[in-house]
């Protein structure tokens, strides 16, 4: 099992800006070098909540181009990219050349999105998300895989679009869509060659969700062993006096200690999971996750050896 982590690309309020790229970029270098499998980055454009102040990210995709020519080994991945904010053919081609540039690293995450303040402010229609993202897959998909499609839809077209050059890898870099609910289901299991479903912690919380998923390539006719599982994991730290820095919910947060973390990451290897995403508290200065990638790797080690 492959294991991962997120970089923190959103304004900390410990220190009240996000993380430069020079920082972001450190990061990445020390959890490649500290044995990690992946480094993730995620996609918005701003957060507005009523029960606090708004408060900003950096573009995903330019933070990723950046990583990608950084780092020498690690795989690259979006968790996940929102398919409706880039034209879909476009966002194919941007793919297949930070592919390229990473030397093949890249794992194309894709979502529908969620937050509907963000698509306001910055102008992107938040109806319909499933009938949108459907068509973005049905040209994301075939462009990467194939190289071509002729597409007509109702919120997108692409018609008799090459993808030239096709980039390090003749089948494009993988899919892999995050999804609940039978309709993402049922399109992850048609296009997708990898599943996300996040937050969570131990292991065995997946459990419902994933069935859901297999019975989502039934039907379609798909072998549900032929997806790959991913799981977004978020993790905390206990404190020296042995209590959590937050209280937490074991089936939606990871907490204790190395050992701890390591024993759970076990767990999901045995459950057939085939690539775990931490995510680390997000709202910590980055000198925080750096030492917390530190604890991760003495998990990871200790996982990898057992």
């Amino acid at each position: 099992m492959k294991v991962g982590v997120i970089m923190p690309l959103g304004e900390s309020q410990a220190i009240g800006r996000p993380p430069s790229y020079a920082e972001l970029r450190e990061l990445a270098l020390q959890a490649e070098e500290s044995g990690f499998d992946s480094v993730w980055v995620y996609d918005h454009l701003i957060y507005r909540f009523p029960e606090r102040p708004q408060f900003g990210i950096w573009e995903c995709w330019s933070i990723l181009a950046g990583l990608a020519e950084a780092t020498k080994r690690v795989e690259l991945g979006t968790l996940v990219m929102c398919a409706l904010w880039r034209n879909p053919a476009l966002l194919a081609k941007m793919a297949v050349t930070t592919d390229e540039v990473s030397g093949g690293r890249l794992i194309l995450g894709l979502g529908a999105g969620w937050h509907e303040p963000e698509f306001t402010a910055f102008g992107y229609p938040f109806d319909h998300l499933g009938g949108r993202f459907a068509e973005a897959l049905q040209i994301i998909a075939p462009l990467l895989k194939e190289g071509k499609v002729d597409f007509h839809g109702k919120y997108f077209s692409a018609p008799e679009c090459e993808l030239t050059p096709r980039g390090p890898r003749p089948g494009g870099p993988p899919v892999l869509v995050a999804s609940k609910g039978q309709q993402m289901m049922r399109l992850t299991a048609r296009y997708a060659d990898k599943w996300n479903t996040a937050w969570y912690g131990r292991a065995s919380a997946i459990a419902t969700r994933r069935a859901e998923m297999e019975e989502a390539c039934r039907d379609v006719g798909r072998d549900p062993q032929s997806l790959e599982i991913t799981v977004g994991v978020n993790v905390t730290f206990e404190e020296p006096s042995g209590t959590p820095t937050t209280p937490v919910d074991p089936d939606r947060m990871l907490t204790g200690t190395a050992d701890d973390i390591a024993a759970a990451l076990g767990d999901y290897a045995a459950a057939g999971v085939g690539h775990v995403i931490i995510g680390l508290p997000l709202t910590q200065a980055p000198s925080d996750t750096a030492k917390g990638i530190d604890v991760l790797a003495k998990a990871l080690h200790t996982f990898k050896q057992g």
